[in-house]
């Protein structure tokens, strides 16, 4: 792929490393209902309740991970919590027979991982200020080919054994967290990381920045509806495939045209970024528009081909969306930027913690129709979050020019 060799190696290294363990994270998440239903014998509910602990925990670990960032420096953060993450996955296998432990464990991959989230974002963006942007999109573009890679692959292990998928993603993440580990030793050592500490001397107190809302408030709840709507592809667009009678590879197609479609359509939105959304409050904001747009079809349209036109629409609101956010954080906060974008993020989990739950009840109660109406009503709400944030923002930048000219 050409189109790398415009990045120095470090970044490269970075992109490369960075696929193999989105590859690995994709083995696991899409079993674990199949895994918990189905291998250990479970019900519908305690698989429910597993995917709630994880994302509790990713809520946890996203806050924590912004605000340890600089006081315990990113090469610990990002190494440690890996390697209690690889450790976690290894142990699974070993706990699935007391329930408790199994949960127990489930919520410590999920804070684990969530940890590094923030550290990573915050990371690039202080290392490779002048393109972080860009670098935010390329990365997420080679964090969704890891995906497809590791869904497609992850049916057939799951065939041989469930156990080996969690014991892959382990080992990719234990490689995660060694090259991380050489990587920051060899950037500490060219004084990388000392630049890093001088920046943390002028983060200020976590109550201060919680007060400071206009960075973080609407933008969270914007990216919390956002996901909340999100869920219709599990919470109604799922179980109505399946109760319709078509095949399950129906909505699989569905998210391998998702994978695909995040790579094939950068030069559209390329041009987008160059034309009407150059800002990443604009991005966000046009983002929300298009997940708008696909809900609605599903709303009134609600067949498999107006599912796979949904798709599409909703696959351009995420791919402006998902870089945009850190871009946003790192742009506007220095310092600041991993508390930030641990809080913000954990504002967003929210949406994917509530929303299967509520989905759930709506689908039980009356088939698609309102859970789709759910979605739409998300996504209004979620453009209306990020349109006021990028008032707020436009409000903020006028201002400024006003005081420099005085």
């Amino acid at each position: 792929m050409s189109w790398l060799h415009r990045y120095p190696k470090e970044i490269q290294a970075l992109l490369l490393a960075s696929l193999i363990n989105s590859t690995g994270s994709a083995l696991m998440w899409p079993l674990t209902t199949m895994y918990v239903f189905g291998e250990l014998g479970r019900s519908m509910q305690d698989a429910g309740l597993v995917i709630l602990l994880q994302s509790l925990g990713g809520i946890g670990g996203q806050l924590v991970g912004g605000a340890m960032y600089h006081r315990i420096g990113v090469k610990k953060l990002l190494v440690g919590s890996l390697l209690i993450n690889a450790l976690s996955l290894f142990a699974l296998p070993v706990v699935s027979s007391h329930w408790h432990l199994y949960m127990l464990t489930m919520l410590v991959v999920g804070f684990s991982n969530a940890m590094t989230l923030p550290a990573i974002q915050a990371f690039i963006g202080f290392r490779f200020a002048a393109r972080r942007g860009e670098i935010f999109n390329t990365i997420y573009v080679g964090n969704n080919i890891g995906v497809a890679l590791g869904t497609a692959i992850s049916g057939p292990l799951a065939d041989l054994s469930f156990p080996l998928t969690f014991v892959l993603n382990g080992v990719t993440c234990l490689l995660f967290a060694g090259y991380f580990f050489v990587y920051l030793n060899r950037v500490d050592r060219s004084g990388g990381l000392q630049i890093e500490a001088k920046t943390s001397k002028r983060q200020q107190k976590a109550l201060p920045l919680l007060l400071n809302t206009r960075v973080y408030l609407y933008m969270g709840l914007g990216a919390l509806f956002l996901w909340l709507g999100n869920c219709i592809w599990n919470g109604g667009v799922s179980p109505s495939i399946l109760s319709e009678g078509q095949p399950a590879s129906h909505y699989s197609i569905l998210w391998t045209m998702n994978g695909v479609l995040i790579f094939a359509l950068q030069p559209l939105i390329s041009w987008m970024k160059r034309t009407f959304a150059r800002k990443p409050e604009t991005q966000m904001t046009a983002g929300s528009l298009f997940y708008l747009a696909g809900y609605t079809v599903i709303l009134l349209f609600p067949q498999y081909g107006a599912m796979v036109a949904a798709m599409f629409l909703a696959t351009i609101g995420e791919i402006l969306f998902q870089p945009a956010m850190p871009a946003f954080i790192s742009e506007r906060t220095s310092a600041n930027a991993p508390f930030y974008l641990g809080v913000s993020g954990g504002i967003g989990q929210g949406g994917r913690v509530i929303g299967p739950y509520i989905m759930g009840i709506l689908y039980d109660r009356g088939g698609l129709e309102p859970v789709a109406w759910l979605a739409v009503a998300a996504a209004v709400l979620s453009f209306g979050f990020f349109a006021l944030n990028h008032r707020l923002q436009r409000s903020r930048n006028a201002g400024d020019g006003a005081a420099g000219e005085a």
